[in-house]
């Protein structure tokens, strides 16, 4: 688990509840039922309307991921594949068809069983690549549904700040309420920024960033594997594979 979005976000709500401590204003007057109802509701209705209901339930499914993600970790695929290099120089490929059988990944398991079956490695290379590509382009949908949230919300706060502007001015016959219902109507402007800036962008680049990790991994899972088909030796596979991850995410290698 990586917990940067949770610490993030926690961070982001500490600092507005500090600048609202040190201004000695109350955290009540900004946590009012109705705009917080048109923003909230409003951008989430808006969003699913924008899109089709599969990508809606695709992005409430890949919300744990975004606070409980597990980023990869490159350095265990490239072990993995070492050893198997080692395995196919001193057994053959036939004796990756145990491994596939054992494979916890989807991606490698079908990978190893395409080799341990003869599959020519152009088309095995075609098939992984496509793999990838349907994999990056299943991720992107949730990713931009959040951020397509982060786009509305702004604009719906605003809205919300109209309304409440428009029934301010339907009272201005009472100048003692006027300071409370003008601070009141900004409210909705303030959750449309905030939810924004705090929740919905974050959240977006989060799932971006995980994808991201997740493809450059199968990448070099499938350059590995490649290279295991082909026969090369483990320390070449090793050098390779290490050659093709950026400094400082790999651990110093023993």
């Amino acid at each position: 688990m990586d917990p940067a979005t949770l610490i993030g976000i926690a961070l982001a709500f500490g600092a507005l509840w500090a600048m609202v401590t040190l201004e000695h204003a109350s955290l009540s007057s900004l946590f009012l039922a109705a705009p917080m109802i048109l923003v909230f509701g409003g951008t989430i209705a808006v969003g699913l309307a924008s899109g089709t209901l599969p990508d809606a339930l695709s992005a409430v499914k890949a919300l744990p991921r975004a606070f409980l993600g597990r980023a990869a970790k490159p350095h265990e695929s490239i072990e993995q594949i070492v050893e198997l290099a080692a395995q196919v120089r001193s057994e053959g490929a036939l004796s990756l068809e145990r491994n596939a059988a054992e494979a916890e990944d989807p991606f490698v398991r079908v990978a190893l069983q395409n080799i341990a079956d003869g599959t020519h490695a152009d088309e095995l290379r075609l098939l992984l690549e496509d793999q990838i590509e349907t994999k990056a382009r299943q991720d992107r949908v949730p990713a931009n549904f959040f951020q397509a949230l982060g786009g509305y919300a702004p604009t719906i706060g605003v809205a919300g700040t109209v309304v409440s502007l428009t029934h301010v001015l339907e009272n201005l016959s009472d100048p003692a309420t006027l300071g409370p219902m003008v601070a009141a109507a900004f409210v909705a402007t303030l959750w449309g920024i905030l939810s924004a800036n705090f929740l919905w962008i974050p959240i977006a680049s989060r799932l971006r960033r995980l994808s991201d990790l997740e493809v450059q991994t199968m990448t070099l899972v499938m350059e590995g594997i490649l290279a295991v088909q082909a026969g090369d030796p483990p320390r070449l596979v090793d050098e390779r594979l290490r050659a093709m991850v950026p400094d400082g995410v790999l651990p110093a290698a023993a």
